[in-house]
């Protein structure tokens, strides 16, 4: 609800007129005034807003009539007069520019938006650990400097500098080389073969979506690493003669990964945020795409859903981590 509150009012804060959008510059006033009404936008923003909480309410009273069934898809749960109780799926509008459903936007984009943030988070994760580790075996020597430097300048750097200069660099001036594209899609439509998979499409904005979150992780494991091998079990383990290899893999490693898995959790969801300019940088039709073309043209509804659709997807995978943080250390139980 506090997502809700804070993205509707300062949408209304933006300079810009949505219905001029709509019905164009030329339009005269009673045009704009009748898709004003149509859309809600003429009464006061205490009512839009009460309006908007209860379209989205999977419970609420409505007058049943046939316009209302095909716009929610209600199911009545009890009739009075005119008006019934009814259970529906939350209900968040149709875009203003396509009048498309808002819901129907999101599933089409999803895909393309969730590739990109997996594949940039298991790039940063994986490649981080590593680094992490090699940082941590190799404390105070020029490795460990380098690579810490390296993690300091990919946290230092914002995304969408990161991926103007790749993409010019990798996918422009070294494309014939890479064989990389400077845009394109996970999906291309090839006139013999049809729709066709394109994964090389996806490195460099997965590569550039996932810079701070790979420095991050290696400096968390990094320090994770050198706090429990500094423990007692670690030394008692070594003074039994255990390779020191098999003492890292085996008895640090997993409990070095408690704050790494945390952060993961946390930048997997963000990332879901965060591609939306790494999306527009490289022509990506995601998610984030569609957002930044709806701030473009006011479209609220379009804005609203992806808000709320991305900050859903925070808290439950907020809640997933939360139960493996406790799977994996036995400190941690759940009520």
């Amino acid at each position: 609800m506090g997502v809700v509150f804070v993205v509707f009012f300062l949408f209304h804060a933006l300079p810009g007129d949505p219905v001029a959008m709509m019905a164009g510059q030329r339009s005269d006033v009673a045009t704009r005034e009748a898709i004003s009404k149509e859309l809600g936008l003429d009464l006061p923003l205490p009512a839009q807003f009460y309006n908007y909480v209860k379209d989205l309410s999977p419970v609420g009273i409505y007058e049943d009539t046939q316009v209302h069934q095909e716009k929610y898809e209600y199911t009545r749960l009890l009739s009075f007069g005119d008006d019934a109780l009814v259970l529906k799926m939350p209900y968040l509008r149709r875009s203003f520019q396509t009048n498309k459903k808002v819901g129907e936007i999101i599933s089409e984009n999803i895909e393309s938006t969730f590739w990109l943030g997996f594949t940039a988070m298991l790039f940063a994760t994986l490649v981080g650990i590593v680094v992490g580790i090699v940082a941590a075996l190799k404390q105070n020597t020029f490795w460990d400097h380098f690579l810490v430097s390296f993690s300091v300048f990919g946290i230092s750097m914002p995304t969408f500098v990161a991926g103007i200069i790749i993409a010019m660099i990798f996918g422009y001036y070294l494309s014939e080389y890479t064989g990389l594209n400077l845009t394109g899609q996970l999906w291309v439509n090839d006139p013999i073969y049809g729709e066709r998979l394109q994964l090389k499409n996806l490195i460099l904005p997965a590569i550039t979506l996932g810079i701070r979150p790979l420095a991050i992780i290696v400096q968390l494991t990094r320090s994770s690493m050198l706090d429990v091998l500094s423990q007692d079990y670690i030394r008692t383990a070594r003074s039994k003669g255990i390779r020191y290899i098999k003492v890292v893999w085996k008895h640090a490693l997993k409990n070095a990964l408690n704050p790494v898995i945390t952060a993961v959790s946390g930048w997997l969801a963000s990332l879901l945020a965060g591609a939306f300019f790494v999306e527009y940088i490289f022509d990506w039709k995601g998610l984030g795409f569609v957002t930044i073309k709806a701030v473009q043209s006011l479209d609220f509804p379009v804005i609203m859903g992806v808000t709320i659709f991305i900050a859903v997807v925070f808290v439950f995978i907020n809640i997933i981590v939360d139960v493996i943080y406790a799977a994996l250390d036995p400190r941690v139980r759940l009520n």
